[in-house]
Parts: structure tokens; sequence; C-alpha cells
């Protein structure tokens, strides 16, 4: 009994050792080495529908890999990058903590070429410049701009279609609640831009005023993570404490909530359910995302939720798997990825969706 507990100890110290290299390993059968995946954070929803598509793909190619967890730390992740590498990793996918600035990337893009090492980063956002540096580096993402253009059509869609019952308020105007999920990130900086001026621009082409942040004294226009972990967490606090001063009593209640992800918003819908709306009992404020999540997706269908923009998680593991392979083969990196989904030499963007239910 004893040696047991003690292989236990041993066993998960050599996992946090391994800086959560634990959180997803296969042995492979290729001996092409070790494939280093990084993940900014293992507990994002969407991320985690890549990571579960992708350990399965690379189980099926063969390939040896580990999962690392940053846990939202980029000095943790530069250390299980450094780590990795000292180890003769072969190939690093790289989920990038930080993206406020290139320098990150870039450092991860040098340490990688100076081994000649392949490097794939995907889903946060990466400088043309940083990955054009490197001929063994590419960007799987998306046309991040779409997708805030995509929910500002549908949200602007929708209000339109259902402006008189929207108005809760009676005044003509459609209050509304944007949570943005990190600041200086470029996803979430166009998703909050452009969720609401595209759909301020459908309004008063059709003769209804634009809808109006709820707090006028708010200059910036949105509520943000501040721990920039496009958190429901997050949303679910600021929902609560809005509700605690904004109401249909009060004749100032929000109309409108527009996240800048489904986490965030199935967070704002659970604080929304606390004051007994979105819970299926007839009072509901129309919620919108962005990812497609199962969550989501269910919540639409209850009812709970309204639309989201559909972030192909399958399709993004499927593509970088595809380059992993072609990298390690030591052909062109793009061949058998979809031409029309290539941008140049240095990305690919995975198309978007929308989703409003089954």
């Amino acid at each position: 009994m004893r040696l047991r507990k003690l292989f236990a100890l041993v066993l998960s110290l050599v996992c946090l050792g391994a800086f959560t290299a634990c959180g997803g390993t296969n042995a492979g059968t290729s001996g092409d080495g070790e494939i280093s995946v990084f993940y900014y954070t293992f507990s994002d929803t969407y991320i985690s529908s890549v990571r579960s598509a992708m350990d399965t793909l690379l189980a099926r190619q063969g390939r040896a890999y580990n999962d690392y967890d940053a846990n939202g730390n980029q000095t943790t992740q530069t250390e299980q990058i450094t780590t990795a590498i000292t180890k003769g990793s072969k190939l690093l996918i790289v989920n990038v903590v930080d993206t406020g600035s290139n320098d990150t990337a870039q450092n991860i893009v040098d340490m990688a070429k100076a081994k000649n090492i392949p490097v794939i980063f995907f889903n946060r956002s990466v400088d043309e410049s940083v990955v054009s540096s490197y001929d063994k580096c590419v960007f799987v993402g998306t046309d991040y701009e779409m997708a805030g253009h995509m929910q500002g059509e549908m949200v602007g869609e929708y209000v339109l279609a259902n402006y008189g019952s929207l108005d809760l308020n009676n005044d003509g105007k459609i209050s509304y609640v944007m949570f943005k999920g990190q600041e200086g990130n470029m996803e979430a900086i166009a998703r909050t831009q452009y969720g609401v001026e595209d759909c301020n621009k459908i309004l008063p082409a059709a003769g209804k005023p634009e809808i109006e942040f709820y707090d006028a004294n708010n200059a910036n226009k949105y509520l943000v993570d501040q721990n920039g972990t496009w958190s429901s967490q997050a949303a679910t606090e600021y929902m609560t404490t809005i509700l605690a001063q904004y109401s249909e009593a009060g004749n100032n209640m929000i109309e409108l909530v527009i996240a800048n992800n489904d986490e965030m918003a199935l967070g704002a819908i659970s604080g929304l359910q606390s004051s007994g709306y979105n819970d299926g009992s007839g009072k509901t404020i129309p919620v919108f995302g962005v990812d497609a999540t199962d969550a989501a997706k269910a919540a639409i269908n209850a009812g709970t939720m309204t639309g989201t923009i559909k972030q192909d998680a399958d399709g993004m593991a499927s593509t970088i798997t595809t380059i992993t392979r072609n990298y390690l083969n030591g052909k062109n990196a793009f061949e058998g990825v979809d031409a029309d989904s290539v941008v140049g030499t240095w990305r690919v963007n995975i198309p978007y969706a929308t989703y409003i239910g089954e």
C-alpha cells in the first residue's frame, strides 16, 4: 500500500515538473519524436474542443505528442517551450498566451529556428512579420474581423425583426451590454468593434435608432474580463452587478447581450437566470456569442441563447495536423490544405458560419 502511494506521488510530481505535459500524451509509433502542443489554457471551452480533436488526429497518425497547459501565463508557456526544445521536440504547435506584442511570438520563432524546428501557431493572432521571419513557420486561424462582422450582421437582423418586443423600457431604443474577452487581443478588438458597428449600420438604414450601451458613463462601451481569459465567470459577475442596478422595474433594463465568445455569453445567461430571465419561463433577453461550442448550441436549441458564430474546432485541428504531417515528411506546408483558405505563404484561415439552432 505504501509503495502504491509513493508511486502515485512520484507520478504526480513528474506531471507537475513537466509543466502539465501529462494533460495529453501519446507515445506514438512513427519514430518522428515528440510533437509539443502548447495551449494558452485548457479551461477555454473552444480550445478544449480543438485539443480533443487534435489529440485524436495526432494519435491516428501514430505521432508521439505532449500537450502543455500554460494556464494563461506566458512565463509558464515560455518555460514549457524552452524545456521541450531542450528535450528534442521535433515540432512546436503553439496557442500563444501573450498577443499584446510581437516580442513573445518572435522569441518562440527564434528559439525554434535556431534548432531547425517547425512552428505552427494557431487560434490566437500572430503577426505576419513574425511568421514570415522563418520559412518553417505558419499560422492557422481565422479571419478574425469576419467573426465580428458576421456577429454584427446577425445581431442587427435580429434586433430589426424583433425591435418592438425587445424594447422593454418603451423608450424607442435598445440598450445593450458588450462583453470583451481581453485587452490587446486582435480578435477581441474586432469582435467588440464590429459586433456593434455592423448592427448599427443595419438599423438606421431601416429607420430604427442605433443600439446604445446601457451605461452612458462608460466611454469604452464594453466590459472586459480583467484576467484576459474570456471567462464565463467574468460575464456572470458583471451581469449580476448590472442587474442589481438595472431592471424592468427601474425602466432601465438591459435589452441585449453581445459577447466576444460563447463562454462569456453563457456566463451572462447564468447571471440573467439568477434574476428570472432566460430560464424557459418566457422572459428572455437575446444573447449572442462566438464559437458555437456544444454548450452554446444546446442553449440556443433550448431557447436560452439566441445565436453564435461557428468557429470550426474540427477544421482547425484537421488543418494543423495536415501541416504537421507535411513538415515532418519534408513536404510543402500547405499540401492537402484547401487552397481557398490559404493566405499567401504564411497562414490558413478556417471559415466561419452562423448558428441559430437546428
